[in-house]
């Protein structure tokens, strides 16, 4: 039975900042929940916990500084392409 391939769905247009915004604050939760038990977490050797939420907090913060520059980069980019068409649609026929 032959069956025929669909043609691959088109990426979505993100720029990912709300995405890196969600992740950085469910680690930052994660971190504050545990917090109360450090004392806990390391007596039962499970101290590297806190560390791997501080370092999905701080790798959030990296991310979301990546983000918002490429972002800013896209919107760039975007306005120089329209502003390039603008003025090729201005300029008299020779």
């Amino acid at each position: 039975m032959a069956t025929t391939r669909r043609p691959p769905p088109e990426p979505v247009d993100t720029d990912g900042v709300r995405s890196v915004i969600v992740g950085t604050v469910g680690w930052v939760l994660a971190l504050l929940a545990l917090l109360p038990f450090r004392d806990r977490l390391a007596g039962d050797g499970r101290a590297w916990w806190l560390w791997t939420c501080a370092v999905g907090v701080g790798l959030g913060v990296i991310g979301l500084v990546y983000c918002r520059r490429r972002r800013t980069a896209i919107r760039r980019d975007r306005m120089r392409a329209a502003e390039e068409r603008a003025a090729t649609l201005r300029e008299p026929f020779s």
